[in-house]
């Protein structure tokens, strides 16, 4: 279980530094011009927040766990990262539809999992 967790850790960690960090580097515009026509449009301050919170998210899944400090933070950071996931499903099912929620849903449910997997991490 341990090495199951471990890999579906790496595989958010990556997914959520990718999508974080892509709302940090790229402009609101850009973004904008991206999305899906019948999206949900957030304001772009509040889109930088989530790159941030992201970023920081997938560094807690990881970080805790390799220097073994902290580790308690990994199980918050997964339901830090499950919240915005909430969040994603919420919005994308208002927006597109149920069809594109599915990977948000996904996602979420793997959040789920570690900050189940990892709750006794002290």
């Amino acid at each position: 279980m341990n090495i199951l967790l471990w890999i579906v850790q790496i595989i958010l960690s990556l997914e959520f530094l990718l999508a974080g960090g892509t709302k940090l580097v790229m402009s609101t515009e850009a973004m904008e011009r991206m999305s899906p026509p019948n999206a949900i449009h957030l304001p772009g301050p509040f889109i930088k927040f989530l790159g941030v919170v992201e970023v920081l998210g997938a560094l807690g899944l990881i970080l805790p766990g390799l220097t073994r400090i902290k580790r308690g933070l990994t199980p918050l950071s997964a339901v830090g990262l499950l919240i915005i996931m909430i969040g994603a499903v919420v919005l994308t099912v208002m927006g597109p539809g149920v069809r594109d929620a599915i990977v948000p849903l996904i996602t979420g449910l793997l959040c789920a999992l570690v900050a189940y997997g990892r709750r006794d991490w002290q």
